[in-house]
């Protein structure tokens, strides 16, 4: 897409400047690129090769505070796609909130993100890594099967042109490798992955490795025990509590804020979180998955707390959203075919001074939950509930696996006992540590 930018850029002044022809007010043009390559290996041998292309265009168009967005491939017409949204948008219901974002926040193109490697790998290098994270995996002793390697990279562009006077242009890559097998035989089977996802390809973590620590997560899952029923000292795994946090975040979207379906609408200015600890969104980290020099408006997004010292500060916001909450913008604006939505960018939890073991250390008896099944968080309510597996913590330490259990609260009161280590991986979107949770009940045998 590197090369193209140029060319999707006057093809977005030129849908925008078709939509003002055709009678509307304002319009913003947005195309989103994505290419990508990957290889799967099972057992050794190659099983799927698959390569994708897309490009698609949307245009936006308003008419008074009428909206609609209609989107094509990039050989359409612009003027027949402007004279269609703008026929839409004529019989659209009035929306009081729909507009661009204010001019006085858009963004000045600047980047310094560094988010695009140009590296590519033909498949012929994809499966050799592949079979590698797979071959370590079932080196490990007790694997005895493998679900496949994966190996990839790919990259995705958005060019955006607005009525507004704005003009801009976005690109990242993307590289991964994961794997998934199998230990032990017969009804005592367990599986677990591993895997690593990086903006440049210099920075993923090597095959071996991965694959190396797949097969020791499987390894250890191997004849777990049931739970008894009770209240139990919960820790999560950061793979688990990444998801916790995510729900938190997803509460604070303000698009649930405006609807009322969010268990946080109320808590504005309240503590959530304990005392000391932050949750901040920044989209203007280097070499961070959710970086971008500018959002789905055009709008640059500076650092924000979200929760600052425990205490609920700002909402995720994209600008129609803010209007109806009597905000402005804050840059959190989200583009797909369908539209613009808010969503957060890299989000930061203050990490803990004490290590994952410290913590566990100190929890004496619980369970470390490694993994849970199914989506258990109602943010309508605050209701939490999920399958879970993981390891009893007896003594300080972590003893024997255990499964098919399921643990159970309410969010309002897991945020605010949270407790959190200094483990934080900054290969996510969402930088969260292990975390201490209390106590929560567990429903086992």
């Amino acid at each position: 897409m590197n090369d193209d930018i140029p060319r999707l850029l006057d093809l977005g002044a030129r849908l925008v400047e078709a939509a003002r022809r055709s009678g509307a007010d304002a319009a913003d043009a947005a195309v989103v690129s994505a290419r990508s390559r990957s290889v799967q290996v099972r057992m050794g041998r190659v099983e799927e090769l698959e390569s994708s292309e897309s490009d698609e265009v949307s245009l936006r168009v308003f008419v008074g505070r009428r909206v609609a967005t209609v989107s094509s491939d990039l050989r359409s017409d612009p003027q027949r796609l402007a004279e269609r949204a703008v026929a839409m948008a004529r019989v659209s219901p009035e929306d009081p909130y729909a507009g661009l974002a204010d001019a006085s926040l858009l963004s000045d193109g600047a980047d310094g993100l560094d988010l695009y490697d140009p590296t590519e790998r033909d498949g012929a290098a994809l499966a050799d890594e592949a079979k590698a994270l797979e071959a370590a995996a079932l080196a490990v002793q007790g694997v005895s099967n493998s679900s496949g390697a994966t190996s990839g990279f790919g990259t995705s562009g958005l060019v955006l042109v607005t009525s507004t006077g704005f003009s801009g242009s976005r690109l990242r890559s993307g590289f991964s490798r994961s794997v998934s097998v199998v230990a032990g035989e017969g009804t005592g089977m367990e599986r677990d992955y591993d895997f690593d996802s990086r903006i440049h390809a210099d920075d993923l973590d090597a095959a071996e490795t991965i694959g190396r620590r797949a097969g020791e997560r499987a390894v250890r899952r191997l004849h777990p025990a049931k739970m008894d029923t009770g209240r139990y000292a919960v820790v999560l795994d950061p793979r688990v509590s990444r998801g916790l946090i995510g729900s938190l975040v997803g509460a604070l979207n303000g698009a649930s804020i405006a609807r009322r379906t969010s268990f946080l609408k109320d808590r504005m200015g309240k503590r959530v979180l304990p005392e000391g600890l932050d949750l901040v969104d920044d989209p203007q980290l280097a070499r961070r998955p959710g970086s971008r020099p500018f959002d789905g408006e055009g709008v640059r997004g500076e650092r924000l707390m979200l929760v600052e010292n425990g205490t609920l500060r700002n909402w995720v916001l994209d600008s129609a959203t803010a209007r109806e909450l009597n905000l402005a913008s804050n840059g959190r604006a989200s583009r797909s075919s369908s539209g613009v939505s808010p969503s957060s960018s890299n989000v930061t939890l203050t990490p803990g001074a004490r290590s994952a073991a410290e913590l566990i250390r100190d929890t004496g008896r619980g369970i470390y939950v490694t993994e849970t099944i199914g989506h258990g968080a109602n943010l309508v309510t605050g209701d939490y509930s999920c399958g879970a597996s993981g390891f009893l913590i007896e003594n300080g330490e972590l003893a024997g696996p255990v499964s098919e259990f399921t643990i159970a609260g309410n969010l309002t009161d897991m945020f605010a006992a949270i407790e959190p280590a200094n483990d934080g991986d900054t290969r996510f979107s969402l930088v969260v540590p292990t975390l201490r949770i209390g106590e929560m009940t567990v429903a086992g045998r």
